[in-house]
């Protein structure tokens, strides 16, 4: 079982992608997206938030400690991904609001198709090889082809047959949490999640990294006097990440050779497991305790 994980991982991290975007979009219409242009502000500081100040971020981490390698790309790929899918389900469930989330995840998702190659470029360039040349190209198809075409895809789906629509989308949602399920016992069986091998100083500054996005995402956006509604929607978006994107981008920089260990692959791997995990107990959190919080009350 692992040696053939091994050798299929990149094609399990992008069918996994593929169906959690299937899914997704299974439930989007185009009228979804016309909203963007009714609420310009909260889509144009989600998308700061986004695509500036997360990796701004990421940066001082990067610059001013003393991380693994392996530990500084993933905290990169983290930073250079868009918001999860997951937020938009999250949104929902805290009351906030849905079309606005929807419309920054696609928009966010359009856009790195550009940023994630330029980001990560400029974050990790200096903590590889001096034969690495950044697959901005290769990074581009593979978001067009495993991001954006399952998203109209999907969308198409839903306009052709809208009565199978729901169950299409909990299929392929079914099918991406197996996939996660895959990579999670796959590389673990592989021996490349060593908790053991990590140093515990390490561990601390990679959790206030992750400590800092919640931040950004739950106390900044209070300060541009949105309404509530747009606030829980936007903190979902910087929190929850893509992260099926970022075991595709792992993948993609780090393909796995059978019998060879890669370190610093694995290091980045377990950068991005952690904020996964940490990622869906503080949207667990949030949706508490914003149901619990009527939407006339400051978030």
């Amino acid at each position: 079982m692992i040696s053939w994980y091994i050798q299929y991982e990149y094609w399990v991290a992008a069918v996994q992608l593929v169906l959690a975007m299937l899914g997704m979009s299974a439930g989007l219409q185009l009228a979804d997206f016309k909203k963007v242009a009714m609420q310009p502000k909260a889509v144009s500081i989600g998308l700061l938030m986004q695509l500036v100040l997360v990796p701004i971020i990421a940066l001082g981490f990067i610059v001013l400690t003393n991380l693994p390698p392996g530990m500084v790309i993933g905290i990169a790929i983290v930073a250079s991904i868009p918001g999860g899918t997951v937020s938009n389900i999250f949104t929902f469930m805290a009351r906030g609001n849905v079309p606005l989330s929807i419309s920054i995840t696609a928009l966010t998702s359009l856009a790195c198709l550009a940023t994630t190659p330029i980001i990560l470029d400029f974050l990790i360039s200096d903590y590889m090889t001096d034969s690495f040349v950044m697959p901005a190209k290769k990074v581009a198809i593979e978001i067009g082809l495993c991001l954006l075409l399952p998203l109209t895809l999907g969308m198409a789906f839903l306009k052709r047959f809208p009565t199978y629509a729901e169950g299409f989308s909990n299929l392929c949602v079914k099918g991406s949490l197996v996939g996660i399920g895959i990579i999670v016992i796959g590389s673990a069986g592989a021996g490349r999640l060593n908790f053991a091998s990590t140093l515990a100083d390490d561990i601390v500054i990679l959790c206030g990294f992750i400590l800092s996005l919640s931040l950004l995402g739950i106390w900044l956006t209070k300060g541009f006097g949105l309404v509530p509604e747009d606030n829980r929607a936007i903190e979902m978006e910087v929190i929850v990440r893509n992260i099926n994107l970022g075991f595709l981008l792992k993948v993609s920089l780090f393909p796995t050779v059978s019998g060879h260990s890669n370190p610093v692959a694995d290091m980045a791997l377990f950068t991005m497991l952690l904020y996964g995990a940490w990622q869906l107990a503080m949207g667990i959190f949030l949706i508490f305790l914003r149901r619990r919080q009527p939407l006339s009350a400051a978030v």
